[in-house]
């Protein structure tokens, strides 16, 4: 009698919940009439729903619901994103003139201003790392690969997104000139402020507490926060850069970052924060923030490392 083989492996996923029909047709009928010069039919639109649905489950740490995920939906930003995936020039032209930020800028100046803080004084890999992102954003940059664009589930506006993408994969560029295993390119490499956390008055709350920490860091502490915290190296490698012992550097970090808290959280409590995650809320706010710090760029930092007879990697 033959032995019968190894059963096959099942799939245990559970499978995704089907989307709510009336909604879906009544947020379609919505988005067409809204932007009317992007063309989609209703099976594509329902289809590119599913796929970013999927994706938003994907990273949902709970079971997602489709009305949660249409509740949190940025539908014309999410159909500006498939319009560029299915190479509509309505959409493309959209994208283009989308504006970004208090400062209302066009989101290609907001990308071109990160990218002359990522890379001061190289005016060369500052325009061919917004051209390049560009590209990017539906053509994939190595054999199974996902585009940017094709990444986006919806559930953020669009604009911000792509620079935090941005900013994220210059992040991880920088650091894998150092050996180190670099960050993520998706927005998971520095999470998004949620939507009550993204209220102006915190955040220029925020941003005065924090200056006002930065400006009374002592040239040694600001020299650690530069090299661990906007530059991103490891513990290993400022410790090597500075020739002293990694734990030293992991006490450093330690004291930095929880003095950051004590004093900006201070602040943030006096002016009436009462949400819960007012640490995470910090950390997130700071990443932006030390990007544009003058005192933290390339150039400080040289001078800070050429007093004690370093220099920057590069």
């Amino acid at each position: 009698m033959a032995t019968a083989g190894p059963a096959p492996a099942l799939d245990l996923a559970p499978p995704l919940p089907a989307p709510p029909d009336g909604r879906v047709t009544l947020l379609f009928h919505f988005a067409r009439l809204q932007l009317p010069a992007i063309a989609l039919t209703q099976p594509a639109f329902r289809t590119h729903l599913a796929r970013t649905f999927a994706l938003s489950a994907a990273k949902s740490p709970t079971p997602l619901a489709w009305e949660a995920y249409l509740d949190g939906l940025y539908v014309l930003d999410w159909l500006v994103a498939v319009g560029c995936l299915t190479n509509q020039n309505a959409a493309w032209e959209m994208l283009f003139a989308a504006r970004t930020g208090r400062s209302d800028c066009l989101l290609v100046d907001a990308l071109r201003a990160r990218a002359c803080r990522l890379y001061p004084r190289d005016d060369e890999r500052q325009e061919s790392s917004v051209g390049e992102f560009w590209s990017a954003l539906i053509a994939p940059e190595r054999d199974g690969g996902t585009a940017i664009l094709a990444r986006y589930d919806g559930q953020r506006p669009l604009a911000p997104w792509l620079i935090r993408v941005f900013q994220n994969r210059h992040l991880s560029e920088l650091r894998s000139h150092h050996g180190v295993t670099s960050l993520p390119d998706d927005d998971i490499a520095q999470p998004m402020p949620t939507a009550g956390q993204t209220e102006t008055r915190w955040h220029e709350v925020f941003c005065d507490a924090a200056r006002q920490w930065l400006r009374h860091l002592p040239d040694a502490e600001r020299l650690l926060l530069g090299l661990r915290w906007r530059y991103r190296l490891s513990q290993r490698e400022v410790a090597a850069l500075l020739g002293v012992h990694e734990g030293t550097i992991s006490r450093q970090t330690d004291k930095l970052r929880d003095r950051a808290l004590e004093t900006i959280g201070k602040q943030l409590v006096l002016a009436g924060w009462t949400d819960d995650d007012l640490a995470g809320y910090i950390l997130t706010e700071m990443a932006s923030l030390l990007v544009d710090e003058p005192s933290l760029n390339a150039d400080s930092l040289k001078r800070l490392l050429a007093a004690r007879g370093k220099t920057l990697p590069g």
